[in-house]
């Protein structure tokens, strides 16, 4: 694929997956207005508006991450090696991990209980896509590369340090 055409994919891929459920999906359930359900919300507003911000991070890095691995997030024109760098090297999913900072944000800046449900529900469909879609698709392209940087670095709760390029993987059963 063409890098133009690899990187209008990736934007693509990032307002439609984003756009519909970060921000369609809390809006059509009439979740995106103000709400103040105790007093002092402005604190958790302010935490909210800081999540969202960080969440972007590492969504927009794993973006660009894929880009110059010359691929996109978009399954069917992945990458031809896996992506191990800047923040795949705290966790596995930091997509995901970013998305549910984005969704938490959410909850805190408009103070939905609705966005907690809905939050909820977003990572438990995640979480499945990753554990029975993407790690079996990883295991079959990457092989033994993948197997170790699974043991090596956690799916869901980043690592304090990152992990170096050459390190090896933890024993099995330590996700």
């Amino acid at each position: 694929m063409r890098r133009s055409a690899t990187a209008a994919t990736s934007l693509a891929w990032f307002v439609a997956t984003g756009g519909t459920f970060g921000c369609l999906l809390p809006y059509l359930l009439n979740d995106w207005h103000f709400h103040q359900p105790l007093p002092y919300w402005g604190i958790a507003r302010a935490v909210g508006f800081l999540l969202i911000c960080a969440g972007l991070i590492p969504v927009v890095d794993s973006f660009a991450g894929f880009f110059t691995a010359g691929g996109t997030p978009v399954p069917v024109a992945s990458p031809p090696r896996l992506v191990t760098s800047g923040f795949y090297r705290y966790v596995r999913n930091p997509i995901y991990v970013g998305f549910l900072a984005i969704l938490v944000g959410q909850t805190l800046l408009f103070g939905s209980p609705g966005l907690i449900t809905y939050t909820a529900v977003a990572w438990c469909v995640g979480a499945a896509a990753v554990r029975f879609y993407e790690e079996p698709i990883l295991a079959r392209k990457f092989g033994a590369e993948y197997q170790a940087y699974r043991r090596a670095v956690p799916a869901w709760l980043p690592r304090l340090r990152p992990r170096a390029a050459d390190e090896p993987g933890r024993p099995e059963g330590g996700d």
